[in-house]
């Protein structure tokens, strides 16, 4: 099942809820909902942590926690999520969000130095933010929404392929059971024969 392979990678309850980000929270994570492996609580965390992941703010935690108790979504996979942008992913993640940001709002985007420094940073937020936070809530929504969908349908189908599976063992199994009462019943059959083969020789031989 697909709750295997998710609870294989969560990250582990208890921790969760006694992070420092997320104890304010209080007695709504111990909400049970929050912790279930189902379709639905899955898709919903998969949509909310990859939308959270992508908004350029401190405390994504914060963000997907927020979105995911609301929606009753998995809390630790939600949450868990944030991390694929880190120090390492950020720069072309976020250099992605920047340009689908100016292609949606007509702007030319800028080019970045050869020597890229904090400095030129903040010199260049006041005319980048906007691209760059609408790109990446752009790119937020529409792959929280994939996500959701694709994790919905991926379930579905795992489902769907185990009942095929199960069905066609217990038809093999029936078969097979069939076959051997088949033959129990050919061999009885033939003994049978036998039998009256044998009496009939019997009586041949008393009455000549």
């Amino acid at each position: 099942m697909p709750r295997r392979l998710f609870k294989r990678y969560m990250p582990d309850p208890t921790s969760i809820r006694e992070h420092k980000s997320l104890r304010f929270f209080g007695k709504l994570l111990h909400d049970p909902n929050l912790w279930h492996l189902n379709r639905h609580s899955v898709a919903r965390a998969m949509g909310v942590g990859l939308f959270a992941a992508l908004i350029p703010m401190p405390m994504q935690m914060l963000l997907a926690a927020s979105l995911a108790i609301p929606l009753r979504g998995n809390l630790p996979i939600a949450v868990s999520l944030v991390w694929l942008t880190n120090p390492l992913t950020m720069p072309p993640v976020f250099f992605v969000t920047y340009m689908t940001g100016a292609w949606l709002l007509q702007t030319p985007p800028r080019s970045l130095p050869d020597d890229l420094t904090f400095e030129w940073i903040t010199d260049q937020l006041a005319t980048v933010w906007q691209p760059f936070l609408l790109g990446s809530v752009v790119c937020g929504v529409v792959l929280g929404i994939a996500a959701y969908f694709i994790t919905m349908s991926y379930w579905r189908w795992w489902v769907s392929r185990q009942w095929r599976r199960r069905k066609q063992r217990t038809s093999c199994t029936h078969a097979a059971a069939a076959d051997q009462q088949a033959n129990a019943q050919g061999i009885q059959h033939s003994r049978g024969h036998q039998h009256e083969g044998d009496r009939s020789t019997d009586t041949d031989i008393r009455n000549p």
